[in-house]
């Protein structure tokens, strides 16, 4: 029996983001500037695509209110632990995960993580709903993550992340807008975009980079 498509669109190359442009260039002529301002800095709308798995996650975890940098050389640290193995995780003592630069609330939530029995593989074909709740059930792991994790490691192509900082000023500033958006306002917002708004959500990102000169996601 063949494999049934999954009724969501997975972004898995570069022309699923320029698809994905064409659309949210349609809708909403805005978008042609802000990729105008993209391309004029030298950059792009980038694929970000990354693995899932317990590593993914944990990763999206150590992100959390942290600086780019600062949750780099704690993910090398963790890596090289051996702390990306949830048993191994598991297996650390407190300090030795709170000497990989871990605050206590994290080394809390990195091991509820492990423990939790995530079904991954299950995860890929799961509707969103169904993912938001698996991962949103494990202490430290709120919305922000589990949408992360839906757009870039299992590559939904229509999430959005509403309550992301970078996100409304970028969109503050593209759209005109007198202030950041808040939260329910830009989703409402973003539903105009469907079905690309986790593409929608990578140009905003990069013109946040533009504006800023520094990256508004890790």
């Amino acid at each position: 029996m063949a494999a049934m498509t999954p009724p969501f669109r997975i972004i898995e190359t570069e022309a699923c983001i320029a698809e994905g442009m064409a659309h949210l260039r349609r809708v909403e002529p805005r978008f042609a500037a802000i990729e105008a301002a993209v391309q004029a800095a030298g950059l792009e709308i980038p694929l970000r695509r990354r693995p899932d798995g317990f590593a993914a996650l944990l990763s999206a975890v150590v992100s959390q209110q942290i600086s780019v940098a600062a949750a780099a050389g704690i993910w090398a640290r963790l890596e090289a632990a051996g702390a990306d193995d949830p048993a191994r995780l598991l297996a650390m003592e407190e300090e030795a995960l709170r000497g990989c630069g871990l605050s206590r609330p994290k080394v809390r939530y990195a091991r509820a993580l492990a423990a939790a029995g995530i079904d991954w593989d299950g995860l890929r074909a799961a509707p969103e709903e169904a993912v938001r709740a698996a991962l949103t059930a494990v202490p430290g792991i709120g919305a922000w993550t589990a949408e992360i994790y839906l757009m870039f490691s299992l590559g939904r192509a229509d999430v959005f992340a509403p309550g992301d900082l970078a996100l409304q000023e970028s969109a503050r500033a593209a759209f005109g807008l007198p202030e950041r958006p808040k939260p329910k306002d830009f989703a409402r917002m973003a539903e105009a975009w469907a079905p690309w708004r986790a593409v929608a959500a990578r140009a905003l990102w990069a013109y946040y980079r533009v504006l800023k000169g520094r990256e508004g996601l890790g």
